[in-house]
C-alpha cells in the first residue's frame, strides 16, 4: 500500500453527502466526503462513527444538544444515538467506521448510497 494523500484524493470528487473510502483496517473503513446542506436525522444501532473535520465547520445535531467541529476536531457519535449532520458551507470530513454500516442507518432517502466507491 502506498501513502494516501487527502488532498489529492478530495480533488478525485464533487458529489457531497456521497463517501469515499480510502482505506480500511480491522473491519473499520476510512472515508472521505463532503458535504454542504443538511443530511437527514438517522442513527446506527450497532455501530459508532467518528467525524474528522478537515476543512470547514461541521454541526451535528444531536437530540439533547449541539456539537460544532471546526478544523482539526473530531467527534465519535455512539452506537445508537441520533444525529443530523449539517453544514452551512462546503465541509471536507474523513470518516471512520465499520465497514458494514449503512449510509443512513435504517432511514431510507433519496440521498442514501447503497454501496461507496473505492477512490
Amino acid at each position: 500500500m502506498n501513502a494516501v494523500n487527502l488532498k489529492e484524493k478530495l480533488s478525485l470528487f464533487k458529489e457531497q453527502w456521497t463517501p469515499k473510502i480510502i482505506g480500511e483496517l480491522n473491519g473499520q473503513q476510512v472515508k472521505l466526503a463532503k458535504l454542504q446542506g443538511e443530511f437527514v436525522w438517522h442513527d446506527h444501532k450497532d455501530e459508532d462513527e467518528l467525524f474528522y473535520v478537515i476543512k470547514g465547520q461541521l454541526i451535528i445535531e444531536l437530540r439533547d444538544k449541539t456539537i460544532t467541529l471546526n478544523e482539526g476536531d473530531l467527534y465519535i457519535v455512539p452506537r445508537g444515538v441520533a444525529h443530523k449532520p449539517i453544514a452551512h458551507e462546503e465541509v471536507h470530513i474523513m470518516l471512520f467506521e465499520p465497514a458494514v454500516i449503512k449510509h443512513t442507518g435504517d432511514v431510507q432517502h433519496e440521498i442514501t448510497k447503497e454501496q461507496l466507491d473505492w477512490i
